[in-house]
């Protein structure tokens, strides 16, 4: 992994723990927005950044930080498949 990559990768998770904590207690973000937030350029160049979101929230979610759910229910990061959603642990 480069240097560059480590970089946008703490940076993803940041973001992430930034979004959630400007959500109510409750809230939930897709990765997709913090994909987003972190791109630096125009049109959808974000999408590079979805599977490095995916892998962020996982991260955060194996250290106890957030939990990733499907259909509203928490479920293991290494399980998941498709649509996921990231929220602080309850």
């Amino acid at each position: 992994m480069t240097g560059s990559e480590q970089r946008t990768d703490r940076r993803l998770e940041q973001t992430i723990r930034d979004l959630l904590e400007r959500r109510g207690p409750t809230a939930t973000i897709c990765p997709s927005e913090a994909a987003r937030a972190v791109y630096q350029g125009d049109g959808d160049g974000w999408r590079s950044l979805m599977e490095p979101a995916r892998r962020a929230a996982q991260r955060l979610a194996e250290a106890g930080e957030v939990e990733i759910t499907q259909g509203g229910r928490p479920v293991r990061p290494a399980e998941a498949r498709g649509p996921i959603r990231i929220r602080r642990v309850r």
